[in-house]
């Protein structure tokens, strides 16, 4: 089987969010698939299995599987066009435990439509805040994560959270925000997972399911253009729908790799 290596939400090697792809070649148990993800050590490893107009898709981090990502989604579309599978203006449709999913090329992005995530009012559990060390602006929570709101770019990027205390915190993760210092930018966050094996994910499409709504009723915009203020960083592209978010953005093939089947 080939493996490949992508970066994604970039147009440079080295940038944007790392994933390992694998397209099988035969359906794997579960087990086997984290291994592989444990084994690789990257933010997620996605997995495809060709099924009739479609493929199957499951993504795994270093520790666990998970419902849905967005920086997996994206690589995985970019190899199927790559590498020919698909045709250049062909939607890839995949089957995921978040219901289906549609990859499109539209200029020089793969957009990837996605179900919007509300976010409501919440209180911080005990210890977030005093791990992170800020004064939000506000608080939210999505199904999975919580959302927390600072005043500016500059405090967003100095958080520097102890990722072993961070990690007792119940919650699987937390999206930092703020607007942009750029003007480039509408808004800018950051996103920590500690309890799923990814202390910071360097660009996470998931969460701009949560964060492009929520900009859109401060901003009053229905199009955003994102950056996520992680080390490698990167640029995602929003619009939002009634139901539905599209998450825009580029990704590049670091290398390619023969994959032992056994």
């Amino acid at each position: 089987m080939k493996y490949y290596h992508v970066d994604t939400f970039t147009n440079k090697i080295f940038a944007g969010n790392p994933a390992g792809v694998c397209i099988l070649t035969a359906p794997k148990d579960e087990q086997w698939m984290q291994n592989i993800a444990t084994e690789m050590n990257l933010p997620i490893t996605a997995f495809l299995m060709k099924q009739e107009n479609s493929f199957g898709l499951r993504w795994f981090t270093p520790t666990i599987e998970i419902s849905l990502c967005g920086h997996g989604t994206l690589a995985s579309a970019h190899i199927l066009r790559e590498k020919g599978i698909l045709r250049v203006d062909e939607k890839a449709k995949f089957l995921t435990k978040s219901g289906p999913l549609i990859a499109s090329k539209v200029g020089n992005l793969i957009e990837l439509d996605f179900p919007l995530e509300e976010i409501r009012d919440a209180a911080a559990p005990p210890d977030l805040l005093e791990e992170l060390k800020v004064q939000p602006t506000y608080i939210g929570k999505s199904r999975t994560d919580y959302l927390i709101e600072v005043e500016s770019e500059e405090i967003l990027r100095n958080i520097a959270p102890d990722f072993a205390s961070l990690k007792k915190v119940k919650m699987r993760g937390v999206m930092i925000t703020s607007r942009s210092s750029n003007t480039a930018f509408d808004f800018v966050s950051r996103f920590f997972a500690p309890a799923v094996g990814v202390n910071e994910d360097h660009v996470t499409g998931s969460s701009h399911c949560c964060l492009g709504p929520y900009w859109q009723k401060k901003l009053n915009k229905t199009n955003l253009l994102a950056y996520q203020a992680s080390a490698r960083g990167g640029v995602i592209s929003v619009r939002i729908g009634s139901e539905r978010v599209f998450l825009g953005g580029e990704a590049v093939t670091v290398f390619t790799a023969d994959l032992k089947d056994e």
